[in-house]
């Protein structure tokens, strides 16, 4: 079973740990790669926001899907 607690805190520590934890790589590889674009790209105003929203994608996801394919 996927904890969706789990998956959320993951994600927000580290976007698309979270995503990759619930099964959904290619969403994983995605935060992993837009991430540190975002906080580089805006001088770390924007990073924040994606590790707010990979959070709760994973999050979602866990908590729709709780059982492992």
């Amino acid at each position: 079973m996927r904890n969706p607690g789990t998956a959320a805190v993951l994600s927000f520590i580290v976007p698309g740990v979270g995503q990759i934890y619930n099964g959904q790589w290619l969403w994983g590889i995605f935060w992993l790669i837009i991430t540190p674009g975002f906080w580089l790209g805006t001088g770390g105003l924007l990073g924040w926001v994606c590790h707010l929203i990979a959070a709760w994608q994973a999050y979602s996801y866990a908590r729709s899907h709780p059982y492992a394919r």
